[in-house]
């Protein structure tokens, strides 16, 4: 009976050694759906002809070309589908932009045009492959648009013209993602992006003066870093003991 009394005082006495707790790990982690934001720098080259004026038509001209750079900076959203290290999705982009510049025109060169490329819409599909579990370099390609207000003044400085319209487009790009943390991630991108109105655009005349209209060749870029935050489709795989 002591000894009995002594082992069970015994084993009361050792301390019970808790099993190691092991993190939850997301079985396909780019599986989802984030929205985010982006900033950056963007360029914009713009060739403009003229193909008619309200009074004669065709009568053409060419107008020149400007090269502006300016500031980029805007959201995105998407979703992500990983099947091992390959990841496709696709995302919807809007960036405000305050890209602007004048020159003067080539056949006219008293005269002198402003562009400001305002606004850029982008939708695409993107697809990527996983270096690391949490590093992601992908690519992407789709359709874009420009919001634009084109002006035309005199030698004087006085206003002429002016419009503002949304070209369609293409546009491609690349980057590479980096997921921090589970829902949390950063990027670094490149587009491109080119535009033809081939429709043409109406320039509204001022008061006195004769509206015409413009042919619209244009190809922007843009260099944008950003963040995201994710919402995951699957919970997680917890590993066994």
């Amino acid at each position: 009976m002591a000894l009995g009394a002594t082992g069970t005082a015994s084993a009361a006495d050792l301390a019970v050694k808790a099993r190691p707790v092991v993190a939850p790990i997301m079985a396909t982690p780019w599986t989802g759906c984030y929205i985010g934001g982006n900033v950056g720098g963007g360029w914009s080259r713009i060739d403009t002809t003229r193909v008619q004026t309200d009074l004669v038509t065709p009568d053409f001209a060419n107008y020149g070309r400007e090269n502006d750079s300016g500031f980029v900076g805007g959201g995105q959203i998407g979703c992500d589908f990983q099947t091992g290290n390959l990841v496709l999705g696709v995302q919807g982009m809007f960036d405000y932009a305050n890209i602007n510049g004048r020159h003067a025109l080539t056949d006219f060169p008293a005269f002198s045009e402003t562009n400001n490329l305002r606004s850029i819409i982008t939708g695409t599909g993107r697809f990527g492959w996983l270096f690391t579990p949490t590093v992601l370099t992908y690519g992407k390609v789709g359709a874009a648009w420009l919001n634009n207000r084109n002006q035309v003044f005199t030698p004087g400085g006085a206003l002429i013209e002016s419009s503002s319209f949304t070209v369609p487009g293409m546009t491609v790009g690349a980057g590479i993602e980096w997921m921090f943390a589970p829902n949390w991630s950063v990027f670094a991108e490149y587009n491109y992006m080119w535009f033809l109105d081939d429709t043409a655009t109406h320039m509204n005349p001022n008061p006195g003066f004769v509206g015409e209209v413009l042919n619209v060749s244009q190809r922007a870029q843009t260099a944008l870093v950003g963040v995201n935050y994710k919402f995951h489709w699957e919970g997680p795989v917890v590993a066994k003991y």
